[in-house]
């Protein structure tokens, strides 16, 4: 199986730590997977601003860097739904990407027929499920699923978990009040699990969370859930990465 990784953008500038996750994991669960360099943004951020055009010359784009492969992997729900669900409705571009559009936790239920990735992560664990992963894409218990089979870990159910985090992209800049309001009420939930770290299938999300949690000296860690099923007793994760 030919597979390809759409790193994002906010991974790949980022959260770069992440990607070589993904790499790891699907590498050791027996797949080649390779980085196409001329990748670019999807064009979510151009889509939900009202840039339609600009948004549809980066998807055409991405549709053509992408061609020939037999799956693409992203490690967000928010870029695998734009691909998925907006792109056959950009005119142009087509449904030939989106039919083989994963999420990570999607891909490795889904296609792979994994659940037990063979990861260790003797941690306090708590999950947010984003709003696209949830919501447009529909992953479910997916992810869930994947963190309950990791030996060592200590997952907690975090209380309102469908609740959104208050980021949505622009929505943050846009409606800052609001924004922070929902933050507020989600590392409240966070913390209430005693957690050490959240994770989550975007880093958008993370980024948002985090920063709050790091503003109030909380010492919660965000981690990607691509970077808690990398973890192995051999090559484990450190808090210090």
């Amino acid at each position: 199986m030919r597979v390809a990784m759409m790193a994002t953008c906010l991974t790949d500038t980022l959260y770069p730590h992440t990607a070589k996750a993904v790499v790891r994991l699907l590498e050791r669960l027996g797949c080649t997977i390779e980085f196409p360099l001329e990748q670019t943004c999807c064009g979510q951020m151009h889509f939900n601003t009202g840039y339609r055009d600009h948004a549809t010359r980066l998807a055409a784009r991405m549709a053509e860097v992408f061609d020939g492969y037999t799956a693409v992997v992203a490690p967000s729900g928010s870029c695998a739904a734009m691909v998925r669900d907006i792109y056959p409705k950009l005119p142009t571009v087509g449904d030939g990407l989106s039919r083989r559009m994963y999420e990570l936790s999607e891909f490795l239920v889904d296609v792979l027929n994994v659940t037990d990735v063979g990861a260790y992560f003797p941690h306090r664990v708590t999950y947010h499920p984003t709003c696209h992963s949830l919501r447009m894409l529909g992953v479910g218990e997916r992810p869930l699923t994947l963190l309950k089979a990791v030996r060592g870990i200590d997952l907690i159910e975090l209380p309102s978990a469908e609740s959104c985090c208050g980021f949505g992209g622009t929505f943050a800049i846009k409606n800052a009040d609001t924004s922070s309001a929902m933050l507020s009420d989600k590392m409240r939930c966070v913390l209430n699990t005693g957690a050490e770290v959240l994770t989550a299938g975007d880093n958008s999300c993370l980024m948002h969370i985090g920063g709050g949690l790091s503003r109030l000296s909380t010492g919660v860690h965000t981690l990607h859930l691509a970077d808690i099923l990398a973890s192995t007793e051999e090559d484990p994760w450190h808090v210090t990465q």
